[in-house]
């Protein structure tokens, strides 16, 4: 007789699952305690959304499903978020849950949930195995499913009978996958391609995580190196090719898009991080002609719908390479590239006024400059460099900017689906994908990396507690919260000016100026205290040479560090985000 909780182990072992990320608790805890007995490691979590989130990054950064445990009902519910960041931002996702048993279903059982109704819209596949002898089946099907085509989410839906339960089953040994299915596009399609870009005046290429994900930098640098067209990554796909790179025009993005006449998209959607490709942001006349996994995402938005192709990015890229032969863009005398290189420099200029303002508190740019100059100094990329997670609004915003990346899959953000409270499960993804013992995740030269996380305060708020697994498990990650006293802004200067905000809040007195506004935080929370009940260490700057001396003991220390930063709660300016501009913009059309 096979307990049915070893049953649902095995199968995730002989599929090569490593990791798995849950909240324990009935009736799923003995599969994550099996899995244990199997030398899969299990990071037990506070909270089954952060779970999803870390389990969501860790199918980004090793190319495999993450794994997600969790119990039926509510847990289910708490899921949901990494299910819907799962889809938005098309990385592998295999949740697990458990669920009432099958005789009591319909009687109000304990944590009675019909998960699979709930679910089957938003996943590739949700599945409820009927017996214990088809668990390995379903659990092989869910996992191809959130593997091939364009990676996503597949569900397991796992009674308590069947987990809790002892049967007569013969061993059924799954094979993991090694390889995947990838398709090129025809080659007719690619000489399409190259005869519009050596046709271009203003041509650019785009890349995205989807790039990285699909490890396409090799090619992707290759086409640049030889082609010398300017790119743009998106957020997340910086470090494909070397931020470093001569061709590298992200600090000119908008101008970018606002010229180009021609445009290779690989391995990003077409949504609102690239304003979907469509005017007042981009050129009417440009061609957008895209490289997706997946033909439905191909004319969409600004997409051209006939010189875009469906093939893996990888092998797209090298036949265009091919293709393109010794051909190298002669556009440096253009007034394209000219137009790039003053909007370029004049950005830069912009954003080293902005970092040289030393008032305190330290605004966002010169703490971040900060930042940016110690982790430099200290890191050695041969020891394996550092993977920074962003999230918040302003915190990520300006961030992105800042910080430059020489090596794919080494910077997390908050993503397609913009999800905020993701930050403290990346980081411990990230730790785990890379320094666990054989990691499974790769980037740059290998080896063992320092994991940064930099927080809104808001973003932080969401997930906090998880330091404390962290600390758990020994993860020394590096939390910088950026303390502005709210979401996007503060709307107090002083201490006084805040608790008479407050004082007018708990008596009612909410008109304008006079109370709290919706997006107040505390007034210089002592987000470090979290850091040292957690068991690690917590610290708290507000001047340059603090950030810089908290920066250096949190890079050697061997427990996690939460700094938190006071900076300008900038209460007398109005609300700043470059989403909110564009909104405003397109608004007015």
């Amino acid at each position: 007789m096979v307990y049915g909780a070893k049953i649902i182990a095995q199968a995730l072992y002989d599929l090569g699952v490593k990791v798995i990320f849950g909240t324990p608790g009935l009736p799923c805890t003995d599969i994550a305690q099996e899995s244990l007995y199997l030398g899969i490691r299990y990071i037990s979590f506070r909270n089954e959304q952060a779970a999803a989130y870390a389990a969501t990054a860790y199918g980004y950064l090793t190319g495999k499903p993450g794994v997600c445990l969790s119990v039926g009902g509510p847990g289910v519910f708490h899921v949901i978020a990494g299910i819907h960041h799962a889809a938005g931002n098309s990385w592998p996702l295999l949740v697990l849950s458990g669920s009432s048993e099958t005789h009591n279903i319909g009687k109000a059982a304990f944590q009675e949930a019909d998960a699979i109704s709930l679910l089957t819209p938003h996943t590739k596949l949700a599945v409820r195995p009927p017996s214990a002898d088809l668990i390995p089946k379903f659990i092989n099907d869910a996992y191809r499913a959130a593997l091939f085509g364009r990676p996503g989410l597949a569900f397991v839906d796992l009674p308590a009978n069947l987990i809790l339960g002892h049967f007569d089953v013969e061993r059924q040994k799954l094979q993991p996958y090694n390889e995947i299915p990838r398709s090129v596009a025809p080659r007719n399609k690619i000489q399409d391609i190259v005869s519009t870009f050596k046709a271009a005046k203003a041509p650019l290429v785009v890349f995205g995580k989807g790039a990285a994900y699909g490890r396409a930098e090799g090619q992707i640098r290759r086409l640049i190196e030889r082609t010398g067209i300017p790119f743009v990554p998106t957020p997340m796909g910086k470090g494909i090719v070397p931020d470093s790179s001569p061709h590298n025009f992200s600090a000119a993005r908008s101008t970018a898009f606002k010229h180009a006449d021609v445009v290779l998209v690989l391995g990003a959607k077409l949504n609102w991080i690239l304003s979907f490709g469509l005017p007042p942001k981009w050129s009417p006349d440009v061609k957008v002609i895209q490289v997706d996994l997946n033909a439905d995402e191909l004319g969409k938005n600004g997409g051209h719908p006939t010189l875009s192709v469906v093939g893996d990015v990888g092998l797209v890229v090298d036949e265009l390479i091919t293709h393109f032969g010794d051909w190298k863009w002669q556009g440096r005398s253009t007034d394209f590239y000219r137009t790039l290189q003053a909007a370029q420099s004049k950005n830069k200029e912009k954003a080293a006024e902005k970092a040289a303002v030393s008032t305190l508190p330290m605004k966002y740019e010169k703490a971040y400059d900060v930042l940016k100059a110690t982790l430099d100094r200290l890191s050695d990329p041969k020891d394996g460099g550092i993977v920074y997670i962003s999230e918040g609004a302003n915190a990520m915003d300006i961030g992105r900017t800042v910080f430059a990346m020489e090596h794919p899959r080494i910077r997390l953000d908050a993503g397609s689906y913009a999800t905020m409270g993701v930050g403290m499960g990346y980081a411990i993804a990230s730790w785990a994908a890379y320094n666990f013992p054989h990691p499974e995740g790769q980037a740059g030269s290998g080896g063992r990396k320092k994991i940064v996380a930099i927080e809104g305060d808001s973003a932080f708020g969401f997930s906090a507690i998880e330091v404390e697994t962290m600390a758990r498990y020994q993860m020394d990650i590096v939390v910088f919260v950026m303390n502005n006293n709210g979401v996007y802004r503060g709307d107090s200067n002083t201490l006084e000016s805040w608790q008479e905000r407050q004082r007018n809040t708990v008596a009612g007195t909410t008109a304008e100026g006079e109370g709290l506004s919706a997006w107040a935080l505390g007034y210089q929370t002592a987000y470090e205290s979290i850091g040292e009940f957690a068991g690690g260490i917590g610290l708290v700057v507000r001047t340059p040479d603090e950030l810089r001396e908290a920066t250096e003991k949190a890079y050697y220390a061997r427990t996690p560090v939460v700094i938190n930063v006071i900076i300008d709660p900038q209460a007398d300016l109005p609300m700043d985000f470059s989403w909110l501009d564009m909104v405003k913009k397109d608004s007015k059309l």
